[in-house]
Parts: C-alpha cells; structure tokens; sequence
C-alpha cells in the first residue's frame, strides 16, 4: 500500500496561534522556512550569535532578531537550523539551558538526534519537518504558490499533538500544497546520508570524473570529455526527474537506450552495490558520523585536503572555460573554486 501524503486539509496552522516560533540559524533552510511562516502568517523570530552576518539581512526581511539563548527562552517552537557540526556546542551553551517544558524542538534533518550527539530532556516535543530540496527552491516555490515535498517524523510526542505541530509547520511552509510523507528520525537520516554518499553527490562526482579521466587518457579533447560526461548529465537527470528512468529511456535513441542497458550495469556491478552495502552499514552503525565529528574537531585537515584536490581537477579548469563560452548559462563559478586555477 502506497504511503499516505498529507496535503493541506490535513494540517491545520491554528495549532500556532499565539505561538512563538523561532528560527535558529539564517541560512538556506533557516531563511526559507522563517519567511514563509511569517507570509503563512505565524509569529516568528530569529536566533543568531551575536557577529552573525546574517542579522543585518534577517532584519531586513522584517524579523526581530535575538541571540540564540534569548530566542530559545522566548518560543515555543524552535527549529535548529544550524550545520549538523555545530548543533552539539550550540545545544548545550545556548539551547539546553532555555529549552523548559512544554517547548518542541524542530529539525529539518535528523543525524544530531538519531546518532545521540544531543541528548534531549524528556519533558519537551522533538520533530522534525525536512523539505526534499535546497531553501532557495522553498522559498521560490512557495512564492510561486506551490510547495516542496517533504518529510515529518515525530521523535517525542510528549505533548500528545506533536505529529500535528510537524504538519503545521510543513503547511506554514508551503510543503501541503505538493504533499508531506511520515517517516522517522532513523529513517530520514540514514537514507538521507546513503543518497548522499552513495549517489547524489559523492557517487555521481565520482562517476563524472572517471568519465572524464577515462576519454582525457585516451587522448580525446578535455572540452569533448566535459561535454559527454559533465554538461549532458543535467538533461538526462531532467528526464528521470520529470518521467523516471522508463521516461528517459523513451526519450533518448535507440543506439543510446541499447547502450544504457547493456554497458551501465558493467559499470555499476555487484562489486559497487557490495560498496554501497557497506557504505550504508557504515552510515546505520554510526562509523561515519564518529568519523565526521572526529574529522570537524580536528580542523577539518583531510576534510579540506580533499576539497582542494577536487577542485584542482582538470574537469573544472575545463568547465570554467567552457561555461564562459555559454551566456545563457546563469554561472555560479564559486570564488575558491576559480582561484584554483
């Protein structure tokens, strides 16, 4: 049986009425749930350290601004909007000591809760409510008048109306109007970290280079290798976005879909489903996020040693030359990036 999708009339944003609601954090996700709530019409303030740059922009936008402490006394809905790493000192200098009883605790991923890096007093709610894409496209399509997917899921229920604080806070950012799935905390934040690794970020990186690296070896031109294994990637990933695989295969050639079917599982076998295996296991039994908070406390030395060799590679000095050749393109060359060169 199909997940149930709750949409709009199963949420109801009354559920905040004179309620605080406070946004942790002004970043991608922080700025896109704190203005579409406050145009939802809900009563929301933001929490920052005191040299944020963020402050000056966040009052721009028409908000009350607090320091973190102060923004945690004051609600009683708190999203943690802050980067996985740095939700554990925030947790303990500034929102543990503030968190009383009654107040619900907000997450749009769940790794600080599930693997325990925060422990969470009992007397408190704890959802979370995690739209299935970057704040910019929250924002842009709540404008728009439709809403990101996403997903809720209830870590405590001590109130007894937690899962209908999650659907509300999904309606008040537009996630209704497109539909919200239940999960759980486990659940979102293990495949979260598995699609990432796996798939969406790392393997897809890794792929597109060892393309590259491959027809470069052989001796075909940088710019030819970029445009088969980089730039083409985008209108495939459109179409099984837009109509799945089937839809894709449909829409390409003949000579291509036999290609696909025939040479794609040579390159993704068992032996790289084996790795994903063990990069999921990795992920459930906290080996990689042991790893990572080990890797943030010790400055980040590896993390950015191979960041710098990334972006050293020659796939992007071609990529820069290329994109430049395209003034259609919106760019987004990345200052440190570019500076590689």
């Amino acid at each position: 049986m199909p997940a149930k999708v709750y949409t709009d009339k199963d949420a109801d944003l009354g559920v905040f009425r004179n309620q605080t609601l406070a946004v942790l954090g002004y970043g991608s996700q922080g700025h896109a749930h704190a203005l579409n709530l406050k145009d939802s019409g809900c009563k929301v303030i933001i929490g920052l350290y005191p040299g944020s740059k963020s402050r000056a922009v966040a009052k721009k936008h028409g908000f009350k601004v607090y320091d973190t402490a102060e923004a945690v006394r004051l609600a009683d809905v708190i999203l943690v909007g802050l980067p996985d790493m740095k939700q554990a000192s925030v947790y303990k200098s500034d929102i543990l000591p503030n968190l009383t009883a009654g107040k619900t605790l907000l997450f749009s991923h769940g790794l600080s809760v599930h693997f325990g890096l925060i422990k969470i007093p009992a007397n408190i709610d704890v959802i979370m409510v995690a739209p299935k894409g970057p704040g910019h496209m929250v924002r842009r399509l709540y404008n728009e008048g439709k809403g990101m997917p996403a997903l809720i899921a209830v870590g405590q229920n001590k109130s007894g109306k937690a899962k209908q604080k999650a659907l509300a806070w999904a309606k008040g950012i537009g996630s209704t109007r497109a539909g919200v799935l239940q999960t759980t905390f486990k659940e979102e934040t293990e495949t979260d970290l598995f699609g990432e690794q796996a798939v969406l970020c790392g393997g897809a990186s890794a792929l597109v280079q060892a393309g590259f690296e491959t027809l470069v070896e052989a001796g075909y031109q940088p710019e030819m290798a970029y445009f088969e294994c980089l730039h083409e990637l985008k209108l495939i990933c459109d179409l099984m976005y837009e109509s799945g695989i089937a839809g894709m295969r449909f829409s390409i050639s003949e000579t291509a879909k036999y290609g696909d079917i025939t040479r794609g599982p040579r390159v993704v076998n068992k032996a790289t489903k084996k790795e994903m295996k063990k990069i999921l296991t990795e992920i459930q039994d906290g080996t990689f996020t042991r790893q990572w908070v080990k890797e943030y406390k010790g400055g980040l030395k590896n993390y950015n040693k191979l960041l710098n060799k990334g972006a050293a590679h020659k796939i992007e000095k071609t990529g820069l030359y290329l994109r430049s050749m395209m003034p259609w393109m919106k760019k987004k060359n990345i200052k440190g990036v570019q500076a590689s060169y």
